[in-house]
């Protein structure tokens, strides 16, 4: 729901009455993912997407309904071979959306930690009892919570710690649970949203690429880093689009952001220096860590030699096997922006498990299954 938390946050302090429309469910090429939503208040003013536009005005239509009853209800789209003129989704997948009105609860604390990028999971009861189906808690990273989910005494206890478990691990997604708060008995479905602060992408040297690949960082939702040995070219002049700007060798910032906690399984790590000097300690390191993605330009010439350099400092042929070398996709890119684009590329492809392939011709899904990276945000805004 909170993929748009910063907008909805501001309705809350403002006082307007709304209704969110939040994907639970998908089925087949789905275009949205669990935690997608769309919101409207009592103006009718609308935020958010559910769909990408097929069935957003039927969705519309259920959220001013729930504004005028004040009741939670969960609809099913999907696609009608019999009926052209039907509600549906065109690109043949199915989806469950719950819809409820926000008055008061916890949405309002849910809704601010993400605004403020504070780590928490709201977890909503999605598919049981008609006098459960909405039900909330915000479960916070030490395990304590808000809310009240009803039915026996256990069932908060349970639903927390599986919302703490899918926090932990930065996860959006479904889990059951027994309605007593055991594995057994009648089950039920929970929605578990988690917000995390923003991935890092750390940028190592300060040139042109460099420049573009901050702003495809920035676009792709991450809190980028410049990092550069040489403060003549690591300016906030030059890199206007960073968070971030550390004159500093390469491996020291490094050794010191993962020594202070700041690096997770998320974090991506892009090498643009080509110089043997700064990358060869830098990746050294980097490869040992716990990342996401670690990357690093240069011809195949460098890519050879940078590999054997590394070799007889003692890397490992797994560790090696880890890098992205030459960095990118083959788009034949040319300029900065290119260049930029097919490490964006490749990123995402690395995140979700793409195959970087055109899509014309192939047989592949379009949207590939599997743990959704959170950006910052409660939902799935990709």
């Amino acid at each position: 729901m909170l993929d748009i938390a910063d907008e909805l946050n501001r309705w809350v302090e403002q006082g307007r009455e709304f209704a969110v429309a939040t994907v639970v469910a998908v089925g087949g090429s789905a275009p949205r993912q669990p935690g997608a939503a769309l919101a409207v208040d009592s103006d009718g003013t609308a935020i958010g997407s559910v769909s990408g536009g097929c069935v957003e005005g039927a969705v519309y239509e259920l959220c001013l309904q729930a504004l005028e009853d004040g009741q939670t209800v969960v609809e099913q789209f999907g696609y009608s071979d019999e009926d052209a003129f039907a509600v549906g989704l065109t690109c043949g997948g199915i989806i469950d959306i719950l819809v409820t009105p926000v008055r008061g609860g916890v949405f309002p604390a849910a809704l601010a930690a993400a605004a403020f990028g504070e780590a928490a999971a709201l977890a909503r009861i999605v598919d049981g009892p008609d006098e459960l189906r909405g039900k909330a808690l915000l479960v916070r990273p030490d395990g304590t919570y808000e809310g009240v989910l009803g039915g026996h005494p256990e069932l908060d206890r349970t639903a927390a710690g599986e919302a703490r478990a899918m926090l932990d691990a930065g996860r959006t997604g479904t889990v059951e649970i027994g309605e007593d708060g055991s594995r057994c008995g009648q089950p039920l479905t929970l929605l578990v949203e988690s917000s995390v602060p923003q991935p890092r992408m750390i940028v190592f040297g300060a040139i042109d690429f460099a420049s573009a690949l901050v702003r495809v960082g920035k676009f792709l939702g991450y809190r980028v880093t410049l990092c550069d040995a040489r403060p003549v070219f690591a300016t906030p002049a030059r890199f206007p689009d960073a968070d971030e700007i550390a004159v500093e060798w390469p491996h020291r910032y490094l050794a010191a952001a993962a020594e202070a906690g700041e690096l997770d399984s998320r974090t991506v790590l892009c090498v643009l220096t080509h110089d043997a000097k700064f990358d060869i300690p830098l990746l050294e390191l980097a490869l040992k860590l716990p990342v996401a993605y670690v990357g690093a330009m240069g011809s195949r010439r460098t890519h050879e030699d940078r590999n054997k350099r590394l070799r007889d400092v003692g890397v490992s042929e797994l560790e090696i096997a880890r890098l992205r070398s030459p960095i990118g996709l083959d788009l034949g890119a040319r300029t900065p922006e290119e260049t930029a684009l097919s490490i964006g590329a490749e990123i995402v492809a690395n995140r979700r498990g793409g195959t970087g392939l055109s899509l014309t011709g192939a047989h592949t899904p379009i949207h590939h299954d599997g743990p959704h990276e959170p950006t910052g945000r409660i939902g799935n805004v990709a």
